[in-house]
């Protein structure tokens, strides 16, 4: 009888981490009783490129935030910090001071780098696309779509924004970089809405199943710690790999819900993957302390989309 061992069949534990069923188990048991429902459609819509890349602009859309020193922590190791979360989408000079943090979503703050931005905002990789030709150029500005847990919100009045945004810069197609399980919800939605006005887009992600639930039409997976959906940290061939991959999907993708993995690896030992929002492994004294955590960032959160909203 022939040993698995010796089909060198790699660790079990050694699959895209279920987001879904893991932040569901997670807040309930920190005392939320109604589960999240996530977004999930049978149909998606695919808007094929109308002209090569090399005669494209390209628009990059993300979801952290640009710095602000008087909305508290928001650098490497900084924890979950509420403050400085944003509810209207935005948008910003590509030729200016740019200086992005992702402290304000619910990132692996075990695993993942706070410190290269190339991790979460392919900037460079994007550059080097426009130097070698692969693309014509980056549009004027990046966006900034919020983390909205509101489905219909992020459809109806942050998508239809961030669309206008993109004409008006005459962008031709879009690349979207989730951070947070529910950033990568609304980044999907938002491709939806953009590929159903004709825009191409890719999202470059690290949640699976939360992707692919909710249906995009063309998606580049990253098996890596969220807040790292863009490429490893400090290493400029994973990001211009990944980017170069993202560009190689809108060329060949022949219809929705086309996904790529990328090859590139995080660690070895896929240990981290039991990390993220496992209560299993934490202790009753630290699950209270997260229930109050969360608590204190929900209120916090409602204070910022009120005054938000009243701006």
């Amino acid at each position: 009888m022939v040993k698995t061992s010796e089909f060198a069949f790699a660790s079990e534990l050694d699959q895209p981490i279920p987001y879904m069923d893991r932040t569901r188990s997670y807040y309930l048991g920190l005392g939320y009783e109604t589960p999240y429902v996530w977004a999930h459609y049978l149909e998606v819509p695919f808007s094929p490129l109308k002209k090569l890349l090399n005669q494209s602009t390209l628009g990059l859309i993300t979801t952290a935030v640009p710095f602000k020193a008087e909305n508290g922590p928001q650098g490497p190791g900084a924890p979950y910090n509420a403050a400085a979360k944003f509810y209207q989408p935005y948008q910003q000079a590509m030729n200016g001071e740019i200086d992005l943090r992702i402290a304000h979503v619910g990132i692996d703050r075990q695993n993942a780098d706070m410190e290269d931005s190339n991790c979460w905002f392919p900037m460079a990789a994007a550059k080097k696309a426009v130097e070698n030709g692969r693309i014509k150029a980056l549009s004027p500005h990046f966006y900034g779509l919020p983390t909205n847990r509101s489905q219909r919100h992020t459809l109806e009045i942050d998508a239809p924004l961030i669309l206008e945004m993109l004409r008006e810069d005459k962008a031709d197609v879009a690349v979207l970089i989730p951070n947070c399980p529910i950033c990568h919800q609304s980044q999907s939605l938002l491709a939806r809405y953009l590929e159903a006005a004709g825009i191409p887009t890719v999202v470059m992600g690290a949640a699976k199943d939360i992707v692919e639930y909710c249906g995009v039409p063309r998606f580049l997976f990253s098996d890596f710690p969220l807040g790292n959906a863009a490429a490893k940290p400090n290493d400029l061939s994973s990001q211009i790999l990944n980017f170069e991959l993202v560009l190689r999907l809108l060329e060949s993708a022949p219809a929705g819900r086309t996904t790529v993995q990328s090859p590139l690896i995080w660690s070895v030992d896929p240990a981290w993957k039991l990390d993220y929002a496992n209560l299993e492994k934490l202790s009753e004294q630290e699950i209270t302390r997260l229930r109050d955590e969360a608590e204190r960032a929900r209120i916090t959160a409602r204070e910022l989309r009120v005054s938000s909203v009243g701006t």
